[in-house]
């Protein structure tokens, strides 16, 4: 697909309706943007909904919390574990 499109005096340029379309872009995604001598390139970054990453941060704390598990490693020892590993990077 070729679109023509012009830039403002503000460096502001339109991506055109079918381009936008054919992306699945609305306002507030958000573009890479890379350029060679005559080019600029834009790239459609998908991010994460909310619940996605909150869906995917809890899969992680359950993963975590099976590999302390399986350590013997009890949430209550965190605290000392972070402090005994803070103070053995200090001596270094």
């Amino acid at each position: 697909m070729i679109e023509i499109t012009k830039m403002s005096s503000k460096g502001q340029v339109v991506i055109p309706q079918k381009a936008r379309e054919f992306v699945q872009a609305s306002e507030g995604s958000i573009f890479a943007v890379t350029s060679t001598k005559d080019a600029i390139i834009l790239k459609k970054i998908n991010t994460p909904s909310k619940e996605e990453l909150i869906k995917e941060l809890k899969k992680i704390a359950v993963e975590g919390k099976k590999r302390l598990e399986s350590k013997g490693i009890k949430e209550k020892d965190i605290s000392e574990i972070v402090k005994s590993a803070r103070r053995n990077n200090q001596k270094v």
